[in-house]
């Protein structure tokens, strides 16, 4: 992935994006071709030297039973919005501005491994449940389901794993951008409904001030 320098993100703030809960797109090269399945995951630290995501296919879904050609691709987006030039002060200043888009993304590369069995899959989904639910007042178990109905729906899916080899992040949230110009994205953003990706570009703006007299952040690649 293309990442100038001034849009690399920090290794602590990829290790934050893979534990927020987030739906995201599973790509791999097969011999029929390129697939691709949005799903969500959960992020697990401990397994293999850069941790690995677990998530689950339909066991209708072709992907899982095709041979991955190298590499498996699991793409994680953030928020994402226009930028219209009509936002940045510079506009009165020197004219010399044009659209863009912001946004953030992580590329997660790394091995592909299928489990076809109820154990590991039951504490899959419990885990995910779990992880989604922990913010409700009353959060739904899958214990409240029925033990047969439940032993059905695992029949019907297959789990998948992605051990994680490399992360290639890119955080483009008008970093290049002078202080004026991000105060009026950041207001223009507000303005047409996109708070996420407002907060965002504030957040970056403070990353990149207290970066100014510490070392560059890098992209996460492990060796």
């Amino acid at each position: 992935m293309y990442t100038p320098e001034h849009f690399a993100v920090h290794p602590d703030a990829v290790q934050e994006r893979l534990a927020r809960p987030a739906a995201a797109n599973l790509v791999t090269a097969t011999p029929q071709g390129i697939l691709a399945t949005m799903l969500p995951f959960v992020y697990d630290p401990s397994i293999g030297e850069h941790g690995a995501l677990l998530g689950h296919l339909a066991r209708n879904n072709p992907q899982w039973s095709e041979p991955v050609i190298g590499e498996a691709l699991v793409i994680i987006q953030g928020g994402d919005a226009y930028i219209s030039p009509s936002w940045y002060a510079s506009k009165a200043a020197h004219g010399r501005v044009v659209p863009t888009w912001n946004y953030s993304t992580a590329h997660v590369y790394g091995k592909l491994a299928v489990h076809d069995d109820a154990d590991w899959l039951n504490r899959q989904v419990r885990r995910l449940t779990d992880l989604h639910e922990a913010g409700s007042e009353q959060p739904w178990t899958v214990d409240d389901a029925p033990e047969r109905y439940i032993s059905g729906q695992l029949r019907a899916i297959v789990g998948v794993e992605l051990l994680i080899t490399r992360i290639e992040a890119k955080k483009k949230l008008s970093q290049n951008r002078p202080d004026a110009d991000v105060d009026g994205v950041v207001a223009g953003l507000a303005a047409r409904g996109h708070a996420e990706v407002a907060a965002d570009v504030a957040r970056a703006r403070q990353e990149k001030s207290a970066a100014v007299s510490g070392p560059c952040p890098v992209r996460h690649r492990p060796e």
